[in-house]
């Protein structure tokens, strides 16, 4: 027995004389630093540098860690703590002692909170988590010193518990009460040795949960310095010992046992870590999408391309995923950034699949409902352990969806009580706690997407918005927009959802009947090399639009861009482009602001036309026409906001308030026809994202009466040339004259050498054309023809409008 304890020291004293060469050689100036701080008690050592070093000591740290890092921090103490020298130990003060904590590649011992198994335990782990709950910090006892009154004799016990490092056996918590003689004793509270002790817990982060099933929650020990370094809603990487204790009854016959994480490093992630990677020619695609002057109605006709209509709606929920800019001014103030949007309207109205979609598309999205959330699960709440009793910190939806979208559907239906619970977050983005002693402020960064049922079921023309609505003004207000959105009985426009619906049904993926769909937000966490589907390029544009465009051919105008483009744009826009107002997007926004608050309400003389707003004009109006401008201008990738931005969020705000900018595009032009000298500037604004989306046929038209050429030549529309297939079987009975063949060539290759590898149809027919003769210019059937040929030798490859140059 004496023989096998002596080998037992002997290894531990092999052990720490190996981590205190290890240290002095490796990390001495990170020692020096930590002897001079006051606050910082622990060394952050990377493990590769160990695996470096010796392979053995970097396998029994992470298979068998409480058998080495005991040895490790008492190395370390060993280094930094002086030695007494009259009898050769240290007398080491719980209160100075130092740990070490690891970091880096730990191999398989990466995982995540569902996939941590019984042969993880006794190991050193390494998991990516949200942290949903904290416990109070309080004292553990260490050491406690008692005091004999009749022998004048001090006596000392020493505890360990099951969540302390190193494999000895636990002791028993409870304090002497007597000696051996039956002496009373006394407990010295001063001299007794405690060490801080917080209980956290964690799971998995909601977007990384697979559809269905419920987070995976763990429990984590924090001891000494890592207590109150996290709060709830913080994401964090830790590193700690997966362990196995017993539960609270210790007579229970129950096989099973309680299993907790012993914290050896903890480090807080940044809320960009679910990010996809944007490559170099993502970025390219980026750009090049954004110097296009329609990319606002580009992206967001491609947001929920199955929905068929509700073109504001869906220009809101761009403008909300890319979000203004927050401010944080000097004298404490908090201005949010993030914007929040309701829908209220009648049943089969596509407003909870709207709230999916935004789900899928938003790198942070959480999901609840009216009926089956409480105020304090969408904040936080203190809750009570069942094993220790103790008060607990436990956070809510918006706190876990900090930095992100709660998406609520069935707003009505959430009780008052519950629906104030949630004011402070939507304007301050704070939750602030203050139950059973527990006073704290957590964040909530979040935007805030709701939809609701009116009153009575269905929206009622006859009554004003707030008697369908009701909700209280000081709820309204918080929301920037508001959209009322109705059934209306159109013959036209019902046949065409009607159509869009059945082609939406009729369409096949290339997914098997009954196949499963893959999240897109059902990442794992890894840090191995990227898979080879992830070094693929990323597609900018849908390859098939068949299933959402009814009685239409797939060109340029009609084309949208695919999802997985949407976000990485979406990405590079809010974290890389910061916009500040100009002086004339000041005025416009000033002057809007003016004519919405002093707007007349009521109906027109006949009785018809509500023109009662949706939403109470305030303060914050102002403020979201700022964030609305703000973010149009992320969405043309401009580090300005100018007056086209301002004139954008404006007529936002028109439709979000009147729902009414159909109706005066038609007073407009029944003044145009009367010839009145009168103009509306309200209704010309709002037709300017036409009038724009038109600019491209304007000047093709107007080049065209410059120099008029045959029809047969150029008499063909912008709108002709974008809809060329050169994929089409007919296209093959097409011919072009070699000569020509040869001149077309020529041209293409004077516009490469420009730089440009790639042209929009149109822009190509006007660039080949522009520098030849009358006679030499090239008709629509040429050019087809040319293009086909090209394609069929891999020179050229056309998609969706645009041509590249191979």
């Amino acid at each position: 027995m004496e023989d096998t304890q002596s080998h037992e020291d002997e290894r531990l004293a092999e052990r720490q004389q190996f981590f205190v060469e290890f240290l002095n050689n490796t990390y001495r100036n990170d020692i020096e630093k930590l002897k001079k701080s006051e606050t910082e008690k622990r060394l952050i050592v990377k493990i590769d540098d160990i695996q470096s070093r010796n392979r053995e000591y970097f396998d029994g740290i992470r298979n068998s860690p409480m058998d080495y890092l005991p040895s490790f921090d008492r190395a370390l103490n060993e280094i930094i703590k002086p030695t007494d020298n009259v009898n050769g130990r240290r007398q080491l003060s719980d209160n100075d002692f130092y740990h070490i904590g690891l970091e880096g590649s730990f191999g398989e011992n990466e995982t995540t909170p569902r996939k941590i198994n019984a042969k993880f335990i006794g190991k050193l782990v390494c998991l990516e988590a949200i942290v949903t709950r904290c416990s109070i910090v309080r004292p553990k006892i260490l050491r406690s010193v008692h005091y004999c009154e009749k022998t004048q004799m001090f006596r000392a016990r020493s505890y360990r518990d099951a969540t302390m490092a190193g494999d000895s056996v636990p002791t028993t918590s409870t304090y002497p009460k007597e000696d051996e003689d039956g002496n009373p004793l006394t407990t010295e509270y001063g001299l007794c040795q405690y060490r801080d002790f917080q209980t956290i817990s964690i799971q998995e982060m909601p977007e990384r949960a697979p559809a269905g099933l419920l987070p995976r929650p763990l429990d984590v020990i924090f001891e000494d310095d890592l207590v109150d370094c996290v709060k709830p809603g913080d994401r964090i990487r830790l590193v700690g010992t997966y362990r196995s204790i017993g539960g609270k009854v210790s007579t229970s016959t129950s096989g099973t046992f309680r299993t907790i994480i012993l914290a050896n490093n903890v480090k807080l992630l940044g809320k960009d870590i679910l990010q996809p990677d944007l490559s170099v020619k993502d970025i390219k695609h980026i750009k090049e999408i954004a110097r296009r002057k329609n990319v606002f109605d580009i992206i967001s006709r491609s947001l929920a391309p199955s929905i068929y209509g509700h073109e504001y709606i869906k220009k809101a929920i761009l403008l909300l995923l890319l979000s203004g800019e927050e401010k944080n001014l000097q004298d404490g103030t908090h201005i949010r950034g993030d914007i929040n949007m309701l829908m209220v309207g009648d049943p089969s109205t596509a407003k909870s699949q709207i709230l999916r979609f935004v789900l899928n598309i938003a790198p942070l999205a959480i999901a609840t409902t009216g009926r089956g959330s409480s105020g304090v699960g969408l904040t936080a709440a203190v809750t009570t352990d069942r094993e220790t009793g103790e008060r607990r910190l436990e956070a809510g939806a918006m706190v876990l969806a900090d930095r992100g979208v709660v998406c609520i559907d069935e707003f009505d239906k959430m009780t008052d009580s519950d629906r104030v619970a949630i004011h402070e977050v939507m304007e301050q983005q704070t939750v602030t706690i203050a139950k059973a002693g527990i006073h704290t402020s957590l964040n909530a960064r979040c935007s805030v997407v709701a939809a609701a049922n009116p009153i009575y079921g269905r929206y009622d023309d006859r009554k004003r918005p707030f008697e369908n609505i009701a909700l209280p003004d000081s709820l309204l207000s918080r929301f920037d927009m508001l959209f009322i959105v109705l059934d209306d009985i159109n013959e036209t426009r019902d046949r065409e959802i009607a159509e869009h619906v059945l082609r939406v049904h009729r369409f096949n993926s290339n997914n098997d009947d009954g196949a499963p769909v893959d999240d897109s937000n059902m990442t794992i966490f890894n840090n191995t090399a990227p898979t080879e589907n992830e070094n693929q390029e990323t597609p900018v544009w849908e390859k098939s639009t068949q299933y959402i465009n009814t009685k239409k051919k797939q060109t340029r105008k009609n084309a949208i861009l695919s999802i997985p483009f949407i976000k990485k744009y979406i990405q590079y826009a809010k974290l890389r482009i910061h916009p500040t107002l100009t002086q004339e997007a000041v005025d416009i926004i000033s002057d809007a602001y003016v004519d919405l608050r002093s707007a007349p309400e009521g109906r027109d003389a006949q009785g018809n036309g509500s023109f009662y707003k949706t939403l109470p004009v305030t303060a914050r109006t102002l403020e979201t026409l700022i964030r609305l401008a703000t973010s149009h201008a992320k969405a043309r990738l401009s580090n300005t906001v100018q007056a086209k931005d301002a004139k954008v969020a404006k007529e936002m705000m028109r439709y979000v308030l009147w729902k009414d900018v159909k109706e005066r595009e038609r007073r407009k032009r029944r003044r145009v026809m009367n010839n009145a000298n009168d103009s509306d500037e309200e209704s010309s604004e709002d037709e300017e994202d036409e009038s724009e989306e038109e600019a491209t046929t304007s000047n093709m038209n107007l080049r065209s009466s410059e120099n008029p050429v045959d029809d047969e030549r150029m008499g063909e529309t912008v709108s002709q040339f974008s809809e060329i297939s050169i994929s089409n079987a007919s296209d093959s009975q097409l011919s072009i004259d070699p000569s020509r063949l040869t001149l077309f060539r020529k041209q293409l290759n004077i516009l490469k050498s420009d730089g440009t590898d790639y042209f929009e149809i149109d822009q190509l027919i006007t660039k080949i054309n522009d520098d030849l003769s009358q006679e030499q210019k090239f008709s629509q059937s040429e050019i087809q023809s040319a293009l086909q040929i090209m394609s069929d030798n891999n020179q050229v490859y056309y998609s969706n409008g645009v041509v590249y140059i191979v």
